[in-house]
């Protein structure tokens, strides 16, 4: 048996031992019906503002999101090298990522460099909105602690992305976007007239029309949903994980049961699914662009 096999099986085995011998000192455990998950997402008003703005932690994340994709890429700009280091070297990749394979591959040379500094700083506002919401930060209002004598807000991780409208104002801008680029290109009817491919007429034409033109609308839906549900499905799977079942269940042993879990899909959150999720969002917004002045559908 190799040394690496023997560690793996002997952590098993500790694992194992640890998690029965809390079943017998614990036992069973009674239903906790005060702890809430769900208001970890809620957003309680920090700051009032006047009329209907109000500063709270999903403000605050945007605006956090905000200062690290301009401030970022100003930084690296501006310290530009004939010979890059590690980090130069990654953002001139994530550079030809985002020109290449996003905005290139969805619409022809002359729209893409018009488009590209859109569809980029949709794909790192997004990036950077998904990675600093697995960052832990006091930003749970509905439950605090005693630090000195003052009532801090509870550690939690939150995405501004996990609040439908986030999402879906990004979607609607999206969808303005390739909507004025498309009727520009070919005027409002021949925009509307290219809904219908070439060579179909009559009854099936105009029933293609109503499915395409409602088909756009639904892209609104399609956008938004699809990056608010993962990042807040991933959010609460985390939170379950890491010890909210066990404290719902009253169950000690399934947080020790869990945890392992949790972390796993911590990393897997942190190390795919919000990179995926801003390069999904970022190539739909690229081929609705292209598509919406391109010729034939």
């Amino acid at each position: 048996m190799t040394q690496r096999r023997k560690i793996i099986l002997g952590g098993l085995g500790i694992y194992l031992v640890v998690m029965i011998a809390l079943v017998v000192v614990f036992g069973g455990g009674t239903k906790n019906d005060e702890f809430k998950p769900q208001n970890e997402f809620q957003l309680h008003t920090w700051i009032n503002l006047p009329g209907p703005l109000d500063f709270n932690k999903g403000v605050m994340y945007l605006f956090i999101a905000t200062a690290l994709t301009v401030g970022t890429m100003l930084y690296i700009a501006n310290r530009m090298q004939a010979r890059p280091n590690r980090v130069q070297t990654a953002v001139e990749a994530l550079y030809a990522l985002m020109r290449d394979n996003i905005t290139r591959g969805s619409m022809d040379e002359a729209m893409a460099r018009k488009w590209f500094p859109f569809i980029g700083t949709l794909f790192l506002f997004i990036w950077f909105n998904n990675l600093i919401g697995y960052i832990p930060l006091p930003t749970n209002s509905g439950e605090t602690f005693d630090l000195f004598g003052i009532q801090v807000p509870a550690f939690a991780i939150y995405a501004a992305t996990a609040n439908v409208a986030i999402p879906l104002i990004l979607a609607l801008l999206v969808f303005i976007a390739y909507n004025v680029e498309g009727i520009r290109k070919k005027g409002f009817i021949g925009y509307l007239k290219a809904l219908v491919p070439q060579g179909v007429t009559g009854g099936m034409a105009a029933f293609i029309f109503v499915l395409e033109f409602m088909s756009n609308f639904m892209r609104l839906i399609s956008l938004s949903v699809r990056l608010f549900a993962n990042i807040l499905a991933g959010h609460l799977i985390i939170l379950f994980m890491s010890g909210g079942l066990a404290v719902l269940l009253g169950l000690e042993v399934v947080g020790w049961l869990t945890l392992p879990l949790g972390v796993i899909l911590f990393l897997f959150e942190v190390g795919l699914v919000a990179t995926l999720q801003a390069f999904i969002f970022a190539t739909l917004s690229a081929i609705y662009l292209g598509g919406a002045v391109a010729e034939h559908h």
